[in-house]
């Protein structure tokens, strides 16, 4: 069985990213939570509601609560008070985490405890300052990295500015401090993952809570006007599972870190001796595994 660590800011399509993971039998060894989408605490009460309502069993652990430089930015206008859109129900309160291990020493232990030969794989996705602040403190343990899979960036136009996709904007110096640390990178940027998208017609049977976090999701892009939803971390997520299945350019990847208009731009550069792949395509059908994994009863709510 496969297993990762999970670096998140606990969105919806985290959410689902995990959901992704479960249906394809992936183990999670340890989810650390950051500032991003929402600030920290919506972030931590938002992962223990969705451990309660989805029976997640992986610990859950509190790690950076705003970003190394810029001045903390959210996604909350598009996403509302919750970090998540809904037609009806929300996550339970998860509340707040009791006094434990953080983040930090956390993904530092886990890194440490590899075994010869034991891979130690992490899906990120979101702002990557919890990654960056292990290369600062701990480089030699983050060279026990065998692959990031990173949900950011894009080679090409941005979402959250004109031309950068929100969590490389939301952390540009974490994001940089990665590009430049050698580690094994795969990014599913936000070009791909406006190839993979679903419709109206193409919501899966689930859970009412399901039904109305994946509605709310899918509102995201109906009031703007769009057809169809892109499917974001849930599709780094296959990367991660499946990535025999999809096609990789070989480059390096620079990030802006000039508080001007290009401002968490990245930019991506052919170089076959770099360490960093960007995903450019798939030979399966994306969507149609992402929303799969929706299927059935997932929630336990009242």
């Amino acid at each position: 069985m496969n297993t990762f660590w999970v670096d998140t800011d606990f969105g919806f399509d985290d959410l689902w990213a995990l959901l992704v993971l479960r249906h394809l039998g992936v183990h999670v060894a340890g989810i650390s939570l950051v500032a991003g989408n929402a600030p920290l605490e919506r972030v931590v009460s938002n992962a223990l509601g969705a451990r309660a309502a989805y029976g997640f069993d992986a610990p859950i652990y509190a790690g950076a609560d705003r970003p190394l430089v810029r001045v903390p930015e959210t996604a909350e206008r598009i996403l509302g008070p919750h970090g998540m859109q809904s037609r009806g129900q929300h996550l339970p309160d998860g509340g707040a985490l009791p006094d434990t291990v953080d983040a930090e020493n956390a993904l530092q232990n886990w890194l440490r405890s590899a075994q010869q030969g034991e891979q130690r794989d992490i899906l990120a996705i979101g702002p990557l300052t919890n990654i960056a602040r292990l290369v600062q403190e701990a480089p030699d343990l983050a060279q026990n990295i065998t692959q990031l899979i990173w949900m950011g960036g894009s080679d090409g136009a941005g979402n959250h500015s004109a031309q950068a996709e929100f969590n490389a904007l939301a952390d540009p110096e974490a994001a940089a401090i990665v590009a430049n640390a050698g580690l094994p990178l795969d990014v599913v940027d936000l070009m791909l993952c406006r190839t993979i998208t679903f419709g109206p017609d193409d919501q899966p049977k689930c859970d009412d809570l399901t039904r109305d976090l994946l509605g709310g999701y899918l509102d995201i892009a109906l009031t703007r006007g769009r057809d169809e939803m892109a499917i974001y971390d849930p599709a780094a997520a296959l990367v991660a599972c499946q990535p025999e299945a999809f096609a990789y350019r070989s480059c390096g990847m620079t990030v802006s870190t000039t508080p001007d208009a290009t401002y968490g731009k990245t930019t991506f550069r052919q170089n076959s001796n770099g360490s960093t792949r960007l995903v450019v395509g798939t030979t399966v059908d994306a969507a149609k595994i992402c929303l799969n994994a929706l299927t059935g009863d997932h929630a336990d709510v009242d």
